[in-house]
């Protein structure tokens, strides 16, 4: 089975400024409808919007922003042991305001897959804030239980992740930023779609180094090390009405310091809606926007939920250091890695994967999730 999806961002220059000015308008005629008597516009529940040209601060701006509905922090990567063993593992913490105002939830998402031993675990926490999960606003320092994401070295941005899966497994994990902070989207907002409140500040570190121990079950703990990827996404909104899901990938190339990052916003009609996007990262940092096409290989049919998903991916895009078309096959280590949302009702597919280019060689890794096949997904 091949589906084919064509996606096209770049214009003439000409179009592209027309575009933008229209764009403009309509966004701020959108604003205008959510606003308050205060001079930032809010939805029309009074949370926050994100605003371009918003100047960051850090560490504070890795911390909390309780003036949004919905946040979260994100940690993807692949590991390997002394025996070059393979696993890849997922962290998420997620912080939402409720909509009467009266508290903030904490939800966290911990995975991890073994291709060797054929096994996926995963697990859930949802918390009220405060005793038992809390997400602090001067800096990185998340908790849920257990599980914490907290920035060691602020200068440095280092950070320590400390999560496991029942009493199945335990990490400890020491991330250090190999490449400077990545903001994606157009003047610090990622569009999400039409809707003026459909967006985010997109706060992305593309490489980490890894390093710390792994205990899988009765194994003795084992030193890992490896890279990672890690989103910090801040939003009120991350949908527009007529979306049901979206397809995301974290890619890192091998043997060059270049990242990318797609996301595929899916219509209800089975379109993609236009503020879907591919970003290149450059050695230097840089988000540099392509086209790309998406083509669905195959497909994988959970025993779970009976959701079909994508499974073997073709990524075709614009190499913006050559200017040639280059692609990439996602190959998930395992076909079941779907996280079945039992606290949070969201089943969707997190998955590690391999990269091939288009002569079959392992080039990277990845990590890719899909939401919204399981039933439409309303954030």
């Amino acid at each position: 089975m091949t589906t084919m999806t064509r996606f096209r961002q770049r214009e003439p220059e000409t179009a592209i400024r027309r575009n933008r000015i229209g764009r403009w308008i309509r966004g701020c005629a959108g604003l205008a409808a959510f606003a308050t008597l205060s001079a930032a516009p809010t939805t029309s529940d009074g949370f926050a919007i994100p605003l371009p040209g918003t100047v960051f601060q850090f560490p504070r701006d890795h911390g909390a922003h309780p003036e949004f509905r919905l946040e979260w922090w994100y940690v993807t990567g692949h590991l390997l042991d002394a025996q070059q063993r393979r696993v890849g593992f997922q962290a998420t913490f997620f912080r939402q305001v409720t909509r009467d105002r009266a508290t903030q939830v904490h939800l966290a998402h911990m995975a991890l897959v073994d291709p060797v031993n054929r096994r996926f675990y995963h697990q859930e926490r949802l918390n009220r804030d405060g005793w038992d999960a809390q997400a602090d606003t001067q800096t990185l320092s998340v908790r849920n239980g257990p599980w914490s994401l907290r920035m060691v070295e602020g200068t440095q941005e280092e950070m320590e992740l400390a999560g496991g899966v029942r009493s199945e497994l335990r990490f400890l994990l020491r991330l250090v930023p190999r490449k400077p902070l990545v903001v994606f989207g157009e003047q610090g907002v990622s569009r999400k779609g039409e809707d003026p409140a459909a967006a985010s500040h997109y706060l992305t570190f593309s490489r980490l180094a890894v390093s710390g121990t792994l205990a899988i079950g009765e194994e003795p703990v084992r030193e890992v090390t490896g890279e990672a990827w890690m989103d910090h996404e801040i939003s009120s909104s991350q949908l527009s009405a007529n979306q049901v899901g979206w397809d995301w990938v974290s890619l890192q190339l091998r043997d060059e310091p270049r990242e990318l990052m797609l996301y595929l916003l899916r219509r209800a009609d089975g379109s993609a809606d236009p503020a879907s996007t591919l970003q290149w990262v450059s050695p230097e940092g840089r988000a540099e926007r392509r086209t790309f096409v998406w083509e669905v290989l195959s497909t994988w049919r959970s025993p779970d939920t009976g959701a079909v998903y994508p499974a073997r991916i073709r990524l075709t895009t614009e190499d913006p250091k050559t200017g040639l078309k280059r692609a990439f096959t996602l190959e998930p280590l395992l076909p079941n890695q779907e996280l079945t949302g039992g606290l949070a009702g969201i089943a969707y597919w997190e998955g590690a994967c391999r990269v091939l280019d288009s002569d079959g060689r392992d080039v990277g890794s990845a990590y890719m999730e899909l939401t919204g096949y399981a039933a439409p997904l309303k954030l």
